[in-house]
């Protein structure tokens, strides 16, 4: 077996002679997102590294940290591929709801497609809290999960041919837009996502490259750590503290043993 599948199993707690199948991808989805959380850690201290396989095995699976999607797909995808998936990455553009416009950062968001039995369908682990947790095939059709509902549908705009949309559980009571993103265009070698990795840690706009931020699923709801906050939502109730940086450095430790430095 691959080291990158063996540990990769191991990291997400499922057992190696476990097949990794479109059947069971629900789950292996699930068990991600409550094991490897988003986070800019090496982005906040400039810490960065070049994505290719062997970085992405020691960040993720050696030394059990996280990372943001373009890290987190590309080790999805690898570990995809692995086990005999027909998988691709793509770059998309996520949505800023505040002001309303796709973000200034441009095509930073990494996502990746898969095709089963002729269909195509966008698996994505580096969405923070908004995870489908399952497939969603491009064909406009739902999917529900338990971290809410989600479907793809076909568009045309300035940096997409499809656009995701999500209504979380416990957060939003109307669909909202999640990203866009271009199936046409293919992302040919992980070494492209440099790129992506340069705008997060240099651009004005980047969201990552501000305050550290640390978030995982968990079986009721989710974990984000800031800086200066720990919030916890639980089946839809929102506890938030404030801390300070002693604190934030145990908490990491407490919930996803990590270390900041």
């Amino acid at each position: 077996m691959d080291k990158l599948n063996m540990l990769f199993l191991h990291r997400i707690g499922v057992p190696k002679t476990e097949n990794v199948t479109f059947e069971n991808l629900d789950s292996i989805l699930e068990k991600t997102a409550r094991a490897i959380p988003f986070e800019n850690l090496c982005v906040i201290k400039n810490r960065t590294t070049d994505i290719t396989k062997g970085n992405l095995i020691n960040k993720v699976l050696t030394r059990n940290e996280g990372g943001l999607c373009y890290e987190l797909n590309s080790i999805f995808y690898l570990f995809l591929v692995e086990n005999g998936f027909n998988a691709n990455l793509f770059r998309g553009v996520t949505y800023d709801p505040i002001v309303q416009q796709w973000s200034k950062t441009g095509r930073t968001h990494v996502v990746i497609i898969i095709t089963y039995k002729g269909q195509q369908y966008l698996v994505d682990t580096g969405f923070g809290g908004n995870l489908p947790l399952k497939p969603v095939p491009l064909n406009g059709d739902t999917v529900k999960s338990s971290n809410g509902e989600f479907r793809v549908e076909k568009a045309n705009n300035e940096y997409g041919n499809y656009v995701l949309y999500m209504k979380l559980k416990h957060k939003h009571d109307d669909w909202k837009i999640g990203y866009t993103f271009d199936s046409t265009k293919v992302v040919k070698n992980l070494l492209e996502l440099n790129e992506v990795q340069k705008i997060i840690l240099e651009h004005p706009a980047s969201p990552f490259n501000k305050k550290p931020l640390v978030t995982r699923l968990t079986e009721r709801g989710n974990i984000i750590i800031t800086d200066t906050s720990f919030t916890e939502w639980i089946d839809g109730k929102v506890l938030t503290k404030e801390i300070d940086n002693t604190m934030f450095n145990e908490l990491i430790k407490g919930n996803f043993g990590m270390e900041s430095h």
